[in-house]
């Protein structure tokens, strides 16, 4: 047993002193500029026998970001791209396709002073696409605005808040029937052109540290004579959101496909070190090294983001071992508490731990009831489940009725974790008292709140995901500890007489 330990932790000791001392990867969280990978992942149905193409914009001198790096991933597909209206294009093509296809588009961003883009030339106006009836509105709502407007800005402001009012027979009839904010901005744009005005609908999506499934976002860009400037088409508020990435302009990013069925498109994002993490890549592709090749960088967003909560749940498996087999602190079951720290990542911890015990407690008594009824344990554990779930609707509605919006994350929490723990709790009542079975609740809480602590801890996920071998370590205090026969820290009182 000594030695595996030890040939764990030199092998998971070696390769994390490798990575950081001569390949430079990052030991710090912060130890990088701010960068975001966005990922673009378009998936279809081929139709069979059919050629296959797909046009779709990718990132071209967005306002207020730099591009660090971009790959296209498309395993037998031809690729191109090129500039046009304003907008880069890739175009991927195939002569022959089956079944579900993926395709990805991956990029590198960091924040850029230099707005290059705010200062390009306008395409030429294109006369708008209204019909008799609306250019007679559209003519006459441009007279009015110009009226009452300063400058291009102000006249920007006032289209977008004309076709903000509601009951006005002539913004409906100007909308179709479509408000939102994609509609707004195209028949903004098509006012303001009547009015020969540049302006282009913009779609993109606010950046997070980890966002998946982002919703494309759509905002109005205007051209002033000098520099473009943007709206969001609702509240007609100046300027983008806080880290906004402009994807594409004119038109969404999805422009035409020929071939495919049930086309669709998702976007991910996530912060990442990147520069000192550039440098590290660069020297191992020097060396001819490996190491990073194929690290958790390399895999698609959504699964890296997934993994940096998934590798720190060895963390917290340990930090179980050492509450219950060196200070002796009781709970219920082992990956319980595990799975409940899991929930308060989104709860956060003190709501978390107020919604835990209420569900807790209701459950409990409704099992007390139901052990009159003389159930079998199949047939009550179902029962005890449909308790919780109703119980955690419940709760849900009357919070939410309340004004209360933590009340609506009870529903993260793990059913079946719950349900075991009233039926664990109700047996340590009945066989050992309440006295036991209220220890074992408040251990486990204790141990659940420890592990939510460790693992939300921003420095720990990005060690245990930039240095995935230091889990090897982990490993080996977990098999040292389970030889562990000692006396418990709790038990120094109760057998004191004998160590006496």
């Amino acid at each position: 047993m000594l030695i595996l330990c030890l040939l764990l932790v030199a092998a998971g000791g070696s390769l994390f002193l490798y990575k950081w001392l001569d390949l430079g990867v990052p030991i710090k969280a912060d130890n990088a500029i701010d960068a975001w990978t966005v990922e673009a992942r378009i998936r279809f149905t081929a139709q069979s026998g059919k050629p296959i193409k797909v046009r779709f914009a990718v990132p071209w001198r967005p306002p207020g970001f730099g591009l660090l790096d971009e790959t296209f991933v498309s395993s037998g597909y031809g690729l191109s791209t090129a500039a046009q209206g304003g907008d880069r294009e890739a175009l991927w093509t195939i002569r022959r396709a089956r079944g579900e296809q993926e395709l990805y588009y991956q990029a590198v961003v960091y924040p850029a002073s230099d707005d290059a883009d705010s200062r390009s030339r306008p395409q030429p106006i294109e006369a708008p696409q209204f019909s008799d009836a609306q250019a007679t509105v559209v003519n006459s709502l441009v007279a009015q605005i110009r009226a009452h407007s300063a400058d291009i800005a102000t006249f920007s402001v006032q289209a977008l808040q004309r076709l903000g009012e509601r009951n006005n027979s002539d913004v409906d009839l100007l909308l179709a029937g479509d408000s939102s904010p994609e509609q707004r901005a195209k028949v903004a744009a098509g006012i303001l052109a009547t009015a020969n005005i540049a302006a282009r609908p913009v779609y993109g999506f606010q950046l997070q540290k980890q966002g998946r499934h982002l919703p494309l976002l759509t905002h109005l860009e205007v051209h002033n004579g000098e520099r473009w400037l943007s709206f969001d088409p609702v509240s007609a508020t100046p300027g983008f959101p806080e880290s906004f990435l402009v994807w594409s302009r004119g038109k969404p990013p999805l422009r035409d496909s020929d071939g495919v069925r049930h086309l669709r498109v998702e976007f991910s994002a996530a912060e990442n070190a990147y520069e000192a993490l550039a440098v590290a890549r660069q020297r191992a592709a020097e060396r001819g090294s490996m190491a990073l090749q194929f690290s958790l960088l390399s895999l698609p967003v959504q699964m890296q983001m997934v993994y940096r909560v998934v590798l720190t749940m060895p963390l917290g498996a340990l930090i179980i071992v050492l509450l219950r087999n060196v200070v002796g602190i009781k709970a219920f079951g082992t990956f319980a508490p595990i799975l409940i720290a899991l929930a308060f990542r989104e709860t956060k911890l003190l709501n978390g731990i107020l919604l835990f015990t209420g569900i807790v407690a209701l459950g409990l008594g409704a099992r007390f009831y139901m052990e009159r009824l003389k159930l079998l344990l199949v047939p009550r554990l179902a029962s005890v489940l449909t308790v919780v779930v109703l119980m955690m609707a419940m709760l849900s509605v009357l919070t939410y009725q309340l004004g209360i919006g933590a009340g609506l994350s009870v529903a993260l929490f793990p059913m079946v974790i719950l349900t075991m723990t009233i039926e664990r709790m109700s047996i340590g009542w009945e066989e050992a008292g309440p006295r036991e079975a209220l220890q074992q609740a408040a251990g486990s809480l204790l141990a659940a709140s420890l592990a939510y602590l460790v693992m939300t801890e921003r420095q720990v996920q990005h060690l245990v995901f930039m240095f995935p071998e230091l889990l090897l370590i982990v490993l080996a205090m977990t098999l040292a500890l389970g030889r562990y026969t000692g006396y418990r820290l709790t038990e120094l009182g109760r057998f004191k007489a004998l160590a006496g």
